[in-house]
């Protein structure tokens, strides 16, 4: 087997770095290791692997702030649902009949769509998780794709059953998160947080004990945050009064939060993460975004649910922009009683959502989410000379508002090529395709079975 190359020299693409640098019409990127040791105008490097990225646009690997990975299998079977149904059919439902290897193969092939269409940086929100056994099986598949994660491990949310106590009373298993994390301490590639209920969706002991172990694991702590009425309506300033709230922790969705309290979570500097397309599209209310701006913050994006869309990052920059900008158009035509002189949001912005802001919500920023010296060698190249494409007038705008999966030619991760010349490296797609849908039909079928 052929080794990789020690230093690879990437030439002549335009390079967004979304850093300082700002952008080169035409540069040179060196990647030394896994690390980008060099972006020039023009580089020498004499015993570098040289790979001509003429025609080619380069941009930070993108970054999937929140998708429940678990769900691959069952693509577009949630795709007409509300938010009220998906607790139903899904959590209550479809979720209770996975097994560890379900698991397995639906995480594998998630990571695998990611690296594909663009996303070097998954975070994976997994909270379909019984045993143990089904820990090991998703996070093995995202070892196995290749792709830089971050396991976010949840808890399930079935209906109790008789006897039972339900998932909203039940604290998060320390032991097993301790567990995970002794098990995969300096993974490259790897890192576990965790993914709690928050005081919409448990009651205050609940919450108490949870923000507390992340504080002291020195964890993550991402939660959703909205979808009916909260389980405990005071939780957010009990948990102030704790002290337990800071810049580890991450709010999904946030359609519940009143201004107060938005206002207060952004001088904590706590994160948000949106996922647009699924909120307009389940009934949550729109995206938290236009909040944000106006307090100085920006989201990071996540896909959410492959169960009902489809897992492509640029696609979800495209439609938060699109949404904000439409109801920023409203409210000032509501005012002024015409068009706006200008876009409030520029397509720039809309690509650090899914670049620097979800690296800032993992607290990688000095790692990843842009193109840097010293950085992570994550990166993309889109290629620009494809129909779709041409002309290109604005790199940026081309990146974000032509840019298509077609267009996605190659990804590397922490300096090792993933993709290449639009196809996957080192995976057999076949066999793992066909584990799949022989797993979304069984999970679909049981369901099915059990509801006559």
């Amino acid at each position: 087997m052929a080794s990789t190359p020690a230093r690879t020299l990437i030439r002549g693409a335009t390079i967004v770095t979304m850093d300082a640098q700002g952008d080169l019409p035409s540069g040179d990127i060196l990647v030394t290791g896994d690390t980008l040791t060099e972006i020039a105008p023009a580089i020498q490097a004499d015993d570098a692997q040289v790979v001509d990225a003429t025609g080619h646009i380069i941009i930070p690997g993108l970054v999937n702030a929140h998708m429940h990975t678990w769900q691959t299998a069952l693509r577009g079977l949630a795709a007409n649902w509300t938010l009220l149904e998906y607790f139903k059919k899904m959590h209550a439902g479809l979720a209770t009949v996975f097994t560890p290897d379900d698991l397995h193969i639906a995480t594998l092939v998630g990571s695998l769509n990611q690296l594909n269409c663009g996303t070097t940086t998954l975070a994976d929100w997994c909270h379909n998780n019984p045993t143990p056994a089904h820990n090991d099986a998703a996070i093995s598949g995202l070892l196995a794709s290749g792709i830089r994660a971050a396991f976010f491990h949840g808890t399930p949310k079935p209906d109790p059953l008789p006897g039972q106590a339900p998932f909203w009373e039940v604290p998060h298993p320390r032991a097993e998160i301790e567990r995970l994390l002794k098990a995969h301490q300096g993974q490259p590639l790897l890192s576990v947080q965790a993914a709690v209920l928050g005081p919409h969706y448990s009651t205050l002991e609940v919450a108490l004990h949870d923000f507390a172990m992340a504080k002291e694991l020195g964890l993550i702590a991402s939660l959703h945050q909205g979808g009916g009425p909260a389980r405990t309506p005071d939780g957010w300033r009990q948990l102030d009064m704790a002290g337990l709230l800071g810049d580890h922790i991450n709010i999904v969705h946030g359609h519940a939060l009143n201004d107060v309290q938005l206002q207060r979570f952004c001088e904590l500097g706590m994160s948000f993460s949106a996922a647009a397309e699924s909120e307009m599209s389940q009934g949550h209310g729109h995206p938290l975004t236009g909040r944000l701006r106006a307090l100085g913050r920006a989201p990071s994006l996540g896909v959410d649910l492959e169960s009902v869309m489809s897992g492509d990052m640029l696609t979800q920059a495209r439609i938060a922009l699109g949404i904000q900008r439409s109801l920023d158009n409203v409210a000032y035509r509501e005012t002024y009683g015409t068009i706006p002189p200008t876009s409030t949001i520029t397509t720039r912005e809309a690509l650090s959502w899914v670049t620097v802001e979800g690296a800032r919500m993992l607290k990688q920023s000095h790692r990843i989410g842009s193109l840097a010296a010293g950085k992570q060698a994550d990166l993309v190249l889109i290629r620009a000379t494809d129909l779709n494409m041409q002309p290109v007038h604005d790199p940026v705008n081309s990146v974000v508002m032509q840019t298509s999966l077609a267009n996605i030619d190659s990804v590397m991760v922490a300096g090792r090529w993933k993709k290449r010349h639009g196809q996957l490296l080192g995976v057999d797609l076949a066999p793992q395709l066909a584990a799949l849908q022989a797993s979304g039909q069984k999970i679909a079928e049981a369901m099915l079975l059990s509801n006559k």
